[in-house]
């Protein structure tokens, strides 16, 4: 495995150094097999005198006409975005979607219940939470001018000037849309959903992006036969408690409200994640029931001084049934909010059975990336790494 990411990180390099040719490439017309659009999940609730369809999601997807992987590539989008995040990067190149297609991977690109064509219905879904413009340049567009954590200091892939005004940054937050403020009906009903696509197309690579990474350890329980690998790209965490930094409030927290932990970059939300990665429920051997609920133990010391004091469940840990049984690929940005704590996510799964390659995009050369990698301006080099992988660790011949 050593080896492995020693040739990626050269590859890596090269693709740095050579993107002429990969420019070239991306000019070249796209051939399209098929095309088009669904819903999936849903049901209908008698609401006000209505029937209302409730719990189902917009599906976008294309097939290219050279089809060289099996397994079809789900692409699910973080918060307060939609599925569009995937196709063009703000400052209008391509996006994963299409990176992938011309790997010869068929797509599919969600938008999350009630999010972007996934109607919103008001009457069911209850109040909706969105992200002020302030919040998305602390977080994701400026992070190296505001300073918030540690690690925010080292950002410089973002397209453009970052500021409002500028046409990356404008059509960037122009994509932000409002999501439910009720996390858990939101979490219940994107797994169900994205179940129902899973039985629609078959057997499928599961790509997450932060909010949506809680949904692939449920999935790959409700449909073990059918999540082939699972792409995490900083998904959702960390473990227990939610990390809390100054700035804008995160999921309703502010740092002022947050416990102390004995440092003055962090503090936790106090709201406990039940199921450890998700409030959504998971199951573990031996079950959690009410009267059995798991325990956690945080860490008397931080692994680095940049680095939060992470969560893990008490000893003896219980083991998640089935994720661990297809390859789990995390892979964790430079300069990101989540890099003070990736790694506590990845070690709670790895405690819980999970082997999950960890890989820090830093460490095979790859810098100055923040949460929004995808968008930014060396966004093919890091679909790069994550195609590089899935050829490692899945078959690669022609689909039926």
């Amino acid at each position: 495995m050593r080896h492995f990411w020693m040739t990626i990180a050269a590859a890596a390099t090269l693709g740095a150094c050579g993107s002429a040719t990969i420019s070239h490439a991306a000019d070249e017309p796209l051939a399209i097999a098929r095309q088009g659009n669904f819903y999936v999940g849903g049901k209908y609730v008698e609401k006000n005198g209505d029937m209302p369809m409730v719990g189902q999601a917009y599906v976008q997807f294309q097939i290219p006409a050279r089809q060289t992987h099996p397994y079809p590539i789900v692409m699910v989008h973080g918060g307060s975005q939609t599925g569009s995040g995937w196709i063009s990067t703000p400052d209008g190149r391509d996006g994963w979607a299409i990176y992938f297609l011309r790997r010869g991977y068929a797509v599919y690109v969600v938008d999350q219940v009630a999010r972007g064509r996934s109607a919103y219905i008001a009457d069911v879904y209850g109040q909706a939470r969105t992200q002020t413009r302030e919040y998305a340049m602390q977080r994701f567009s400026t992070s190296e001018r505001y300073n918030l954590w540690p690690q925010a200091k080292l950002h410089t892939q973002w397209p453009g000037n970052a500021q409002p005004g500028d046409g990356a940054f404008d059509n960037y937050f122009a994509s932000n849309v409002a999501s439910m403020e009720n996390r858990d009906s939101q979490g219940r009903m994107n797994v169900d959903a994205l179940a129902a696509l899973l039985d629609r197309v078959g057997p499928s690579i599961v790509l997450v992006h932060s909010q949506s990474g809680q949904y692939g350890w449920p999935l790959a329980q409700a449909r073990p036969a059918l999540v082939k690998a699972i792409v995490g790209a900083e998904p959702s965490g960390p473990p227990a408690h939610d990390l809390v930094v100054p700035g804008e409030a995160r999921f309703g927290m502010t740092f002022q409200d947050a416990t102390s932990v004995g440092t003055e970059a962090f503090r936790d939300d106090p709201r406990l994640k039940r199921y450890g990665l998700t409030d959504i429920p998971l199951a573990y051997a031996p079950p959690v029931t009410p009267d059995a609920p798991l325990q956690f133990v945080q860490q008397e010391k931080a692994e680095a001084p940049d680095l939060a004091k992470c969560w893990r469940q008490k000893e003896p840990a219980r083991k998640l049934v089935a994720v661990g049984d297809r390859p789990v690929l995390y892979l964790a940005t430079e300069a990101s909010f989540y890099a003070p704590y990736n790694h506590c996510t990845v070690e709670y799964l790895q405690q819980a059975g999970v082997a999950v390659t960890f890989l820090k995009l830093a460490d095979i050369g790859i810098h100055g990336n923040g949460h929004m990698m995808m968008m930014e301006k060396n966004s093919d080099q890091i679909a790069g790494v994550i195609a590089e992988w899935l050829d490692k660790v899945l078959p690669t011949e022609p689909a039926r």
